[in-house]
This record gives structure tokens, sequence and C-alpha cells, in this order.
């Protein structure tokens, strides 16, 4: 019988205790801008299928891409699930189609980032039902935390996205 080393999908990602929350990822090594840390992977669900699911509160591992398709990292997912929230991220989520065609969410960095570092994107969460950005709070301690884990306001958004790029990666 012949065995094979499992080479993990996340080499460049660690999984350890954040002072953020919970659990974290952390750099393995110093990574370069626009380096590649791993796809999202896990479970898909349709838009139909997730409306059906009850998640009460719990802790959930949700991201879902332009194509409404939702993968829950916490049913195959791998250590790029434990990307915490930060309202001044190192790294960024890209969607882009696989050979196969198939929408992937794929992680890589925004910055140069040091090894050891944690690694954090901005969640911009959607509140679907309404909900007051306080039931979304955040505790990133960047100096320009937004206070929520929600998406800045369209008009924010729109005033940040017009700044040149050095004023956005500031102080990450």
């Amino acid at each position: 019988m012949k065995h094979h080393k499992r080479t993990s999908s996340t080499p460049f990602v660690r999984v350890g205790p954040s002072g953020v929350h919970g659990l974290g990822a952390f750099a393995t090594r110093d990574l370069p801008v626009e380096s590649f840390l791993g796809l999202y992977e896990g479970r898909r669900y349709t838009k139909a299928e997730i409306a059906t699911k009850v998640w009460d509160d719990q802790l959930t591992y949700l991201f879902t891409l332009s194509n409404d398709m939702t993968i829950d990292g916490a049913k195959g997912g791998n250590a790029t699930r434990h990307l915490n929230h930060s309202c001044e991220p190192n790294c960024e989520a890209v969607e882009e189609y696989d050979e196969g065609g198939e929408l992937v969410l794929k992680f890589q960095t925004l910055v140069a980032v040091d090894a050891g570092d944690e690694l954090f994107i901005d969640y911009s969460l959607t509140a679907d039902d309404g909900s007051p950005a306080s039931k979304y709070p955040c505790h990133c301690g960047a100096p320009s935390c937004r206070g929520t884990m929600l998406a800045p306001p369209e008009d924010e958004a729109d005033e940040q996205a017009a700044q040149p790029a050095q004023a956005l990666s500031a102080g990450t």
C-alpha cells in the first residue's frame, strides 16, 4: 500500500488564538503583495437552500458569492475560514472562474505580510433583515475602525473608492 503525504491546501496559513476574535489565520512566512493564501472551501448551497436553514445566531463560516451560491466553510473548509474581520484588512477575497468554469473564491494579500502576522479581510457584511450595525460589532482596533463588520454605507464606500490607492492602504 502506497502512502501519500497530504499537503495543506493553505501552506502559508496556520490557525491559532486571535486577539481579535476566537481563532485567527496567521502567515507562516513572509508574504509579498498578492500572495495566494488559498481557496475558500466547503459545502455549497443555493440561495433557496440557505433560506431554509435556521442559523439562530450560531457561529457560521458562510461566504456568499456574486452568483448567489454560498460556501459553508464549516463543512469541508480549510484554514481560510479563520480569517477574521478588520476595517483595515491586509488580505482580500477575489472571485474567479476555475478551469472547470466554477466560480471560486481565493484569498490573497493586499500588502506585504510578515511571518506570524494575523491575516484579515473586510467582511463588508450586509444585514438583509435590516438589523442595526450594533448587532455586528467590530473589535479590530484599527485606527479607522467603523465599529461594525457591516459594509460602509454606499456614499462612504464611493468616497473611499475615489481616494488614491496609497491612502486606502495606509496603516495596514
